[in-house]
Parts: C-alpha cells; structure tokens; sequence
C-alpha cells in the first residue's frame, strides 16, 4: 500500500478518482494521498489547492492488518471535517490494493466504517455509513439570503419538501425545488452565497428535486470550498437521507436514488439507503481510477 517516500517539501503521489460513478467522464473527481503521515497542515492544504478538485483525501495514519486507518479531508481553501466522495474514492483504492472487505475510517466527525466489494467484472463498490444525521427547519433569514443568492423565489420551492439544514457529517442547506427546470437553471452569485454559507457554518446548498418517491435530482454549490458546483455530494446524500427521516417522508427502511451532475456534464449515481430506526445512513458508489 506504500507509495512514494512523502515529506512537506517532495513531490507527492497523488491518486486521482472520480467517485458515484462507473466510467473516468462521470462523477465527482477526488484526490487520494494513501500516505500522508509526514505531511503537515499546510502542506495537504498546498497539495489540495494544486491538485484543485472539490477535495482531496489523506491518509495520515494507516494499519492495513486492521484496514483502519485516518482520513483527513482539504477543499483548495480549507480543510473540511468529511465528505463522501473522496471517501468512497479512497475506499476503492485501499480495496483495490488490499482486497475487497470492510475498512473503517476515523475522521473528524467519528468512525466511518465501508464495506467494498466487487462485481463480476472486478469494478469496487464502496458503501460508507454516515455519521448520526439530524435536521432542523432552516429559518426564514437564513433562507431568505440563501435565497436571494441564489435568484430563486420562494414560489419556485416544493411546498411538500420544506427548506432543512441537515447534517450527514457537514452542515448543509437543502433546498427542494418543484421542477426540474428550475434546478437546471441555476447561475447564482458564487461571493454572496458563500458568505451566506460561512455564516451559517454550511459546507454546501443542497438544491433538490424528487421526480418520485425514490428518485431524486440534486445540485451542490460549493464556494465556500472555492469550487462552484460539486457533480456528486456523499456528505450531503447522507443529508439528504437524514432529512427524509426526519420529516416522515421516509416511514419505511428504502433505498433512494440521486442523479447529480447531470447539468455539469459530470452525472454521478448515488444510492442512499434510509432507516428510519437508524440515524445513520448508508451511500453507495463506485469510483474508477482517472488517467494521469
């Protein structure tokens, strides 16, 4: 599982992967650093920003007898507590150096534990359980500036799906609109929103739209992180699970879809199984390996 020797000041190996999808044109893409034990703060945040995905993972400390080992997360701007897509991306090249089967990650939201498999033509599938969910009604100033950011009205909102911020590991707002039209036209003020956002302590806007009752269409602005628009959103499918349980929309254990990206030309899949019993919740994806 080793890679290159790694200290702050020499070239690190970067793995790249796009995640919540099947083919290199899809998905959310990820950095993966499988050894960071030697990188400071700073450097993983340098590395991060020169990589420029939405994040990079590190791996800080590792036991692979166990398959534990510590993940930390950085945005080009920042570090942030969890995300799920660099997640699954890591659990896919772990599986494919170590061999399908169970991990646990530690983070700074608590254990992660993923189990990865393979189908019949050798691609892994990670499914991550999130930390607790929970989800409280956004308030209406909060939404209102999220709002105006955005250039949306409250009419263009579903009245079934009310505005949540929910949690999965990162605080997000979501916000579910009544068509599909209005999710695909979306062109906010990236500065306004974010200030919004570090305000809030959001790491991202979740803006869905449920075109039935397992299949949801999701976009993630994400500027606080300095990146416009997440195609695939693991901490905040987790979210999303969360909020459906928390509002009864989910009153049985179900598995739900998100297609995300798809107005990007990036079009993730993201499988979210929601128990209503259980304040975890489970997101599923593959990742495939990106040419350097």
């Amino acid at each position: 599982m080793t890679t290159d020797v790694l200290t702050p000041d020499s070239a690190t190996q970067v793995l790249r992967y796009a995640a919540f999808t099947d083919y290199p044109a899809g998905g959310n893409p990820a950095g993966v650093v499988l050894d960071a034990a030697l990188l400071d703060e700073a450097a993983m945040l340098a590395i991060a920003a020169r990589v420029g995905y939405s994040e990079t993972a590190f791996v800080t400390e590792a036991d692979a007898a166990a398959r534990r080992f510590r993940l930390r997360f950085f945005s080009p701007l920042a570090e942030v507590a969890f995300c799920g897509h660099a997640t699954v991306a890591t659990a896919v090249a772990l599986a494919e150096r170590l061999g399908p089967g169970e991990l646990t990650f530690d983070t700074e939201v608590g254990e992660i534990p993923v189990a990865t498999s393979t189908d019949g033509q050798g691609a892994v599938r990670a499914t991550l359980t999130s930390a607790p969910t929970r989800s409280l009604p956004a308030g209406d100033t909060e939404l209102d500036a999220a709002l105006a950011a955005l250039g949306w009205a409250r009419a263009d909102l579903d009245p079934a799906l009310p505005p949540h911020v929910a949690y999965g590991g990162n605080e997000h707002l979501v916000v579910a609109v009544a068509s599909r039209a209005r999710l695909a036209d979306l062109s906010y003020d990236f500065d306004a929103l974010a200030d919004v956002m570090r305000s809030q302590g959001w790491t991202t806007v979740q803006l869905v739209h449920r075109e039935t009752e397992q299949l949801f269409h999701a976009r993630d602005p994400f500027p606080v992180g300095g990146v416009v628009e997440d195609p695939a959103t693991g901490a905040a499918a987790a979210a999303l699970g969360g909020y459906l349980r928390a509002t009864g929309q989910i009153r049985r254990p179900m598995t739900i879809r998100i297609r995300q990206g798809e107005d990007m030309g990036r079009p993730s899949d993201l499988v979210v199984d929601v128990d209503p019993a259980d304040a975890r919740v489970r997101v599923t994806g593959r990742a495939v390996a990106l040419p350097r």
